[in-house]
């Protein structure tokens, strides 16, 4: 049953209710999301650890290992919870130098969906986010081709619902005029506030928006005004930013990662940190 002591509450996509806090299973492989974890028990035991605590969604891909992550949440916890929504990701492999190389010629996803829902034991993937860009970032290009094979696999049964990541907002726009999205993940965090914008458009219209590297990308003096405010507030830098991210905006859901149970319980605890007036006001001054 999905807990709703989680911080942030509940949201929905498309007919999908989910905890606002999610997990994040990228950490799990190897460095470099390469290869398996070090720890094969601890990672087993965070993503069951995760399930008790009342996570209910969890995000993975089968690029990430290639292939590590699915398999250790299939045998974590395989058969799943009905409660629990596994969102994948599909438009890139890996190469042997732990690269991202782009895969999004229909044949290229047609086999990432079917080995995801081979790894994982599914008949039917939840949820779906099309990569888009490269491993440098956002890049403006036509998604029709692509998007419009999610869209019919998802019309033979094999995926619920789509999104997409990586994405530029004329990306999601082309995307949405193809067939519903109910979710964008792109990076977005106190320092980088390029989809502002988005956010709220998709907020009105009941869409999620997931951001990835709640810390990436701060330059120092905006690293040192976050540790400023975690300090005065006896909390972590980390705390500080996943519970300005829950405050900025009621379809923003959370997916951190970690390797650790106890880091895990930790970022549980930050989220749910309460910001007064005036610690938004300081923080909103990071992004500014």
């Amino acid at each position: 049953m999905t807990s709703t002591a989680l911080p942030g509450g509940i949201w929905t996509m498309g007919d999908l209710d989910v905890s606002r806090f999610g997990y994040g299973a990228m950490q799990l492989a190897g460095p470099w999301v390469m290869g398996p974890p070090a720890d094969h028990a601890g990672a087993l035991a965070v993503l069951r650890e995760a399930v008790e605590l009342g996570i209910d969604h969890i995000d993975t891909s089968d690029a990430y290992g290639p292939h590590v992550t699915n398999r250790l949440i299939r045998e974590a916890l395989h058969p799943y919870p009905q409660s629990l929504k596994i969102v994948t990701k599909v438009g890139a492999n890996r190469d042997d130098q732990g690269g991202w190389p782009t895969a999004r010629d229909p044949e290229s996803l047609r086999r990432q969906v079917r080995e995801n829902l081979d790894r994982l034991g599914l008949d039917t993937l939840d949820l779906v986010n099309l990569r888009l860009g490269d491993g440098q970032g956002q890049v403006q290009e036509p998604i029709a081709e692509a998007y419009g094979t999610l869209a019919e696999l998802r019309e033979q049964g094999l995926i619920r619902h789509l999104g997409v990541s990586n994405a530029t907002a004329e990306q999601v726009a082309e995307a949405r005029s193809i067939a519903p999205i109910v979710c964008v993940q792109n990076m977005y965090n106190l320092a980088h506030r390029d989809d502002d914008a988005l956010i709220d458009e998709l907020a009105a219209d009941g869409i999620a928006y997931v951001p990835f590297f709640p810390l990436g990308g701060f330059s120092p003096l905006q690293s040192a005004a976050l540790s400023g405010v975690a300090g005065r507030l006896g909390s972590s830098p980390m705390s500080v930013a996943l519970a300005w991210l829950l405050r900025r905006s009621p379809n923003i859901l959370l997916i951190p990662g970690t390797k650790s149970v106890t880091h895990l319980r930790e970022n549980i605890a930050g989220a749910g940190l309460e910001l007064s007036a005036d610690d938004l006001a300081e923080l909103d001054k990071i992004g500014r």
